[in-house]
């Protein structure tokens, strides 16, 4: 297929002749960033665009298939070497063994840095990801200064990515006295959300640790997102722990497991019962779709409306030098471990990487429809299915009503 013009970025006033999920062929409609209507593609003459000179912001789609823009609800752009020489993996292979390793050596990569920050946004851009959930180290050492540096790096990128951030205290929260009133100021100044780390394995007392947290959250408003690690009873008494607190606070809706290896480790009564439980309270979830881990249980999640969304995780840090940024290719790994093969669970797959998980970052929608952000992926693909399985390159990619990416090359 002929590449799309190599003209600057562009601000769309209308992205013709796309198939939005795979159907029929619509003319899009933006407007401040946003799109305004949805209209059937009609053609005006013989060209296969249906018009010989476009106007100014209208943008060819050529027919491709058109999926909203990829939703990283599990990030950490502030950790990220990408852009750098290769950094050879060192340290011990436990979480406290990344911990200290990352702790020893980050300073003497620059990171965090708005320099390696930007790389990695956008390589996200380039594979159609326009929003993320980002977790930003706080801790003892780094104070506030990765978040000001992730903000920094958003704000070069022009708005380009939309962005939440989890203040995460990748260190411990009780075991380095101070990161509660760090996590505390970080809510204070603007984060959307506090984290938490493994409340029994890393700070060996699970109750103060979210006792801590949730105090926080309720009295600011905020949300809650921690990582669990911990697996089997050990994560699900840690599970319950977040319901209790979540109920009491009222903050349903707020609060995210993410990784979660427990859920899937459970015995079945024991694990319809903890995400019944879940879906109750409110409680969502995030994956990395990792390898070797059991994967989530996502059918019984979705029966009882527990929400999911997929992130990447770190992409080339200290703690593994794995990662592309790749939102799509990450959706055909989930697919693959949840051993999706129906049409039906496929398309699943590729609206719980895009309009469902706008819920993670705070979209009231997210999706090819009136009033939505204007965050368009093009690929050249049959259908969706075809495009889970596959993961084709992404032709074009529109973030907030610009063009940011043509055929691979980020246009900011």
């Amino acid at each position: 297929m002929t590449p799309f013009s190599t003209t600057p970025q562009v601000e769309v006033s209308v992205l013709r002749n796309v198939r939005p999920w795979g159907g029929d062929a619509v003319d899009l409609h933006v407007a401040d960033g946003r799109i305004t209507q949805v209209t059937p593609h009609v053609r005006v003459d013989g060209s296969p665009s249906g018009s010989t000179a476009p106007a100014p912001g209208e943008v060819d789609g050529r027919g491709l298939l058109a999926l909203p823009g990829f939703v990283n609800a599990h990030a950490h752009v502030d950790k990220s070497w990408w852009g750098k020489p290769w950094v050879s993996y060192g340290g011990e292979a436990t979480t406290q063994g990344r911990i200290a390793h990352e702790r020893e050596h980050r300073d003497e990569l620059g990171i965090p840095g708005v320099d390696v920050t930007v790389a990695v946004l956008r390589e996200f851009l380039r594979h159609g990801t326009t929003a993320i959930r980002t977790h930003v180290d706080v801790d003892l050492g780094l104070g506030l200064r990765g978040i000001d540096v992730v903000r920094e790096s958003l704000f070069v990128l022009g708005g380009a990515v939309d962005a939440e951030i989890v203040a995460f205290p990748q260190d411990g929260v009780l075991r380095r006295p101070g990161v509660l009133e760090l996590l505390d100021a970080a809510a204070a100044a603007g984060a959307e959300h506090i984290g938490g780390l493994d409340p029994a394995s890393i700070d060996r007392d699970p109750v103060t640790q979210l006792d801590g947290l949730f105090e926080i959250a309720e009295r600011r408003g905020v949300g809650v997102d921690v990582h669990l690690h911990d697996g089997g009873e050990l994560g699900a008494f840690q599970i319950e722990l977040m319901i209790e607190r979540t109920v009491r606070a009222g903050l349903q809706g707020k609060v995210n497991v993410a990784h979660g290896f427990a859920v899937g480790q459970l015995p079945a009564t024991r694990m319809a019962d903890l995400v019944e439980a879940m879906g109750d309270a409110g409680i969502s979830m995030t994956t990395v779709a990792p390898i070797g881990a059991t994967p989530l249980p996502l059918d019984l999640l979705r029966e009882h409306g527990v929400r999911v969304g997929l992130g990447t995780d770190g992409i080339r840090d200290l703690w593994a030098p794995y990662g592309t940024g790749d939102l799509l290719a990450l959706t055909t790994r989930l697919a693959q471990l949840a051993r999706f093969r129906y049409d039906e669970d496929l398309v699943r797959a590729a609206r719980l990487a895009t309009s469902d998980a706008g819920f993670f970052v705070g979209h009231d929608v997210h999706d090819l429809v009136v009033g939505s952000r204007a965050d368009v992926v093009l690929v050249d693909a049959e259908n969706t299915q075809d495009a889970v399985v596959r993961a084709p390159a992404r032709a074009l990619v529109v973030a907030a009503g610009q063009v940011v990416a043509r055929d691979g090359e980020v246009l900011v």
